[in-house]
């Protein structure tokens, strides 16, 4: 008894030291914001000047009725919609996705830059795409993290000029959802021993019916295999404060929820569909996962997309308004 309990004191003990004396989650330090953002030859330009890349998927024959700006989920980067925006791109809707700092090809990769930057890249990125498309609606497609930079950047101080938001399986589960260990292990390993790197081995989540889809993503080496501690609490505080700030999305949304969804539990998402304003369109899809536009059903969800931002009015074809 003696001989376990040792070296759990000890380790709360050292814990507790490592945090009074000062140790903290390692974040990107972002500059001052003192140029135009803007988009040339497939980088974005940002406001700070960092350089993050982009892809983009156009419509072959006609000019775009709608632009899209996707933004992707945690450890993914922008390709992540090369397969939904080449379905999107064929209903003449216009797409774009940048990887966000620290994933994919962008700068400073595995590091977390901080919800205040995330946001700020959101915002100066719309505004980038604004002027290439003065006069066509813009929506913003934000997929788990995606969707919870979304939720941060429209209801902050400068948010982007966007004429509403897709949440797909946005990512929600905030604290105070989590369990009490979970909580506390993530605050003591993320000032202890922030630069610990962690798997999803062993845990046994199913995040996509796409299993072919899934083998790509284990080879693709731009795609984040194991994630610094310190990262996993940024992305836990911003999906607090989107949890805290969706009731003030007062703009157009359509929220996509996969029944089968391993990755954002039910009790979070459900909670957060309770806040949301009324402008809100919430719909689900019984055979949807986390990565709901990449499932084997994934033109399903897409279709829905496509629908909505073209007339928000119109019945969609494939989601359900009620959970059953």
């Amino acid at each position: 008894m003696l001989r376990i309990r040792f070296p759990f004191m000890a380790f709360l003990a050292v814990s507790l030291l490592c945090i009074v004396a000062g140790c903290a989650p390692q974040v990107i330090q972002s500059k001052n914001r003192d140029t135009e953002p803007h988009i040339k030859n497939g980088q974005y330009f940002t406001g700070d000047r960092a350089v993050l890349p982009v892809r983009s998927w156009l419509p072959e024959t006609t000019p775009a009725k709608v632009v899209v700006v996707a933004l992707h989920g945690f450890n993914d980067y922008s390709n992540a919609f090369t397969s939904p925006a080449r379905y999107l791109s064929r209903h003449g809707i216009a797409c774009y996705a940048y990887d966000q700092r620290g994933f994919g090809n962008a700068p400073e990769r595995g590091l977390w830059a901080g919800i205040d930057t995330y946001a700020a890249d959101l915002t100066g990125f719309v505004k980038a795409l604004r002027r290439l498309y003065p006069d066509v609606p813009l929506y913003i497609l934000g997929e788990s993290m995606g969707g919870a930079v979304t939720i941060v950047a429209m209801t902050g101080n400068n948010p982007p000029d966007a004429d509403g938001a897709i949440l797909v399986a946005p990512a929600v589960w905030a604290r105070q959802t989590m369990p009490w260990y979970q909580r506390w292990l993530l605050a003591v390993a993320s000032h202890t021993v922030p630069w610990l790197e962690l798997t999803g081995k062993g845990l046994g989540v199913i995040p996509s019916d796409n299993i072919e889809m899934r083998r790509a993503l284990g080879r693709d080496p731009l795609v984040i295999k194991a994630t610094r501690v310190d990262t996993l609490y940024g992305l836990s505080n911003l999906m607090d404060e989107a949890f805290a700030r969706v009731d003030k999305l007062h703009i157009p949304a359509l929220v996509q929820y996969g029944k089968h969804d391993q990755v954002i539990p039910k009790e979070p998402t459900f909670l957060m569909l309770e806040k949301v304003p009324h402008t809100t369109r919430k719909v689900f899809y019984d055979q949807g996962y986390h990565m709901l536009l990449r499932d084997l059903q994934g033109e399903k969800p897409l279709a829905d997309i496509a629908v909505w931002v073209t007339d928000r009015n119109q019945p969609l074809p494939y989601g359900k308004d009620n959970w059953n």
